[in-house]
C-alpha cells in the first residue's frame, strides 16, 4: 500500500500549461504501475494518463494525447503530470493512483483496477 499525495493544481489560461506532481510514501513505488484520473463535475471519473512501474509503457486518453505527458522519478518517489495547451474542457479534479502490477511492464486505463488513491488537486482552466 502506498499514500499518494497530489499537488501542483491550480488556475491557467488557455493555452498555458501546469505541472501535477504526484508524491508517493513506501519504499515499494517503484513497484507499482500509476495513473492518472479526472473528475469533472457532474461527470464521471476518467482516465487521462498511465505509466508502467519501470516507466517503459505509458498510455494517454485521446483528448489529452500530445498535450499531455506523464512521466516518473523512482529515486524521489514521484509521479508527475506535464500538461499543456491547457482547454477549458480540462477543469477538473486531477487523481493519481496506483496498482501493484503482476509485471514491471503492466498498466491499467481501469480505474477499479487501481488499489490506492490521493485526495486529489483541483485544475481550472480559464477561457
Amino acid at each position: 500500500q502506498v499514500q499518494l499525495v497530489e499537488s501542483g493544481g491550480g488556475l491557467v489560461q488557455a493555452g498555458g500549461s501546469l505541472r501535477l506532481s504526484c508524491g508517493a510514501s513506501g519504499r515499494t513505488f517503484s513497484t507499482y504501475a500509476m495513473g492518472w484520473f479526472r473528475q469533472a463535475p457532474g461527470k464521471e471519473r476518467e482516465f487521462v494518463s498511465a505509466i508502467s512501474a519501470s516507466g517503459g509503457n505509458t498510455n494517454y486518453a485521446d483528448s489529452v494525447k500530445g498535450r499531455f505527458t506523464i512521466s516518473r522519478d523512482n529515486a524521489k518517489i514521484t509521479v508527475y503530470l506535464q500538461m499543456n495547451s491547457l482547454k477549458p474542457e480540462d477543469t477538473a479534479v486531477y487523481y493519481c493512483a496506483a496498482v501493484h502490477p503482476l509485471n514491471a511492464g503492466y498498466i491499467t486505463t481501469n480505474a477499479a483496477r487501481y488499489t490506492d488513491w490521493g485526495q486529489g488537486t483541483q485544475v481550472t482552466v480559464s477561457s
